[in-house]
């Protein structure tokens, strides 16, 4: 029987791997685990069944420092979300076999169009089960406060977005005051959608509620928004009995949580304008109302004067005339009645004596007299401000002379 050292069988294995696979090649998997080292990555790279979670096969890869730098040139910073456990991706690698560490591929080049392309159709499948389930448009069903100004923010504490957001709500320029609360959590990688979903589940559970949820991030490549299309994050918002805005920090792609959102906006900065415009934009109704307030009660209060002075001169009118007739009348009774019922005329003069005082008490010169002035333009007397403008000379009229005054 022919016996081979450990060391022949390898250099044998690889002097066939060298001979058959001589060039890269370009390799479809998922990440299965990665380590980083000294700026060196080192991967574990598997394939799964179709459907299944069951691994049919699995190989150890390395990206070297030198190689992950010129990478990471080329594709941006797409690099680290692109190089995270459980990504689909397509890798050019070289097969490098050693007789003592045995096999090993040397990561060459990544395909960023193919983990994108693949991120694609499970979004896609995502969005049609939100769709089925209806779930896109529940959150924007929470009534929303007409002021939101207790706001809960869930963000990287070392977010850029988040000082964006809080220096705009915080220097705006009508002085409004919010109270924000920052809830940390990844704004990106694999653990982003469950610290941002455990986030959603603490700010419900609080005993005094927040008026908004606001979900901050500042810009980033296709691949860095990846988890804010998560299933799970998705359902979370759209469930969320507190109203959810998003400010993802995007201009051109659409994440799935803006759909399941109740406002989505384009930029943490926005979500802050937003906020603001919503307060001004309340604040100016109030002051519309205001000001109509104030007209309808000049209008009414213009309104009573005149029908008080139409009655004042109607009192006056049928004072004389009954004064008239009165008068008329005694002398009728001073010939017909007896003594008697002089007695009784002398009642009735008392009588009208009382109007007359009544009279005196109600007629322009009795009100002078108890303080009051009447101010005149032209000889017309002036009952609203609006009638007047600059320039225009005043008379004002007083118990014991008149005053001229100049508007000014």
């Amino acid at each position: 029987m022919e016996k081979h050292t450990l060391y022949e069988l390898n250099e044998y294995i690889r002097r066939i791997i060298a001979l058959n696979l001589p060039a890269p090649v370009w390799v479809s998997c998922e990440i299965y685990q990665l380590n980083v080292s000294r700026g060196h990555r080192y991967l574990s790279l598997v394939q799964k069944a179709e459907g299944q979670d069951l691994i049919i096969a699995q190989s150890d890869a390395v990206l070297w420092q030198r190689q992950y730098r010129k990478l990471e040139r080329k594709l941006g910073t797409g690099m680290q979300q692109l190089l995270s456990e459980g990504a689909a991706v397509l890798l050019q690698v070289s097969i490098d076999f050693s007789e003592r560490y045995g096999l090993k591929l040397v990561i060459e080049d990544i395909d960023l169009s193919y983990t994108i392309g693949q991120l694609e159709q499970q979004r896609r499948a995502t969005f049609e089960r939100l769709k089925q389930e209806q779930l896109l448009a529940r959150n924007r069903q929470v009534p929303l406060s007409l002021i939101p100004q207790r706001l809960a923010v869930i963000s990287s504490p070392t977010a850029a977005g988040l000082e964006d957001l809080m220096r705009q709500l915080e220097q705006n320029e009508y002085g409004y005051q919010f109270q924000v609360r920052v809830f940390p959590a990844a704004m990106q990688g694999q653990n982003a959608p469950l610290e941002v979903a455990a986030q959603i589940r603490s700010i419900q559970s609080l005993t005094r509620p927040y008026d908004v949820i606001i979900i901050a991030r500042g810009g980033g490549a296709r691949l860095d928004l990846a988890a804010f299309d998560d299933y799970e994050l998705c359902v979370a918002v759209a469930e969320c009995p507190i109203p959810v805005l998003t400010g993802i920090g995007h201009e051109i792609d659409e994440v799935l949580l803006d759909l399941v959102a109740h406002t989505a906006l384009k930029t943490p900065t926005a979500v802050a304008e937003w906020l603001i415009d919503r307060a001004a934009r309340f604040e100016s109704q109030l002051v519309e109302a205001g000001y109509a307030i104030s007209k309808l009660v000049q209008q009414q209060f213009s309104q009573q004067k005149l029908q008080l002075e139409r009655w004042a001169q109607q009192l006056k009118y049928l004072s004389v005339q009954k004064l008239q007739r009165e008068n008329q009348h005694i002398d009728r009774l001073r010939q017909l009645i007896p003594p008697t019922v002089r007695q009784h005329l002398k009642l009735e003069q008392q009588q009208l004596q009382q109007f007359e005082q009544l009279l005196q008490l109600l007629s322009p010169e009795a009100t002078l007299r108890r303080g009051y002035t009447l101010t005149t333009l032209e000889g017309q007397p002036v009952t609203d401000a609006r009638h007047v403008k600059k320039g225009d000379i005043l008379t004002t009229r007083f118990k014991d002379g008149t005053v001229k005054s100049k508007v000014q």
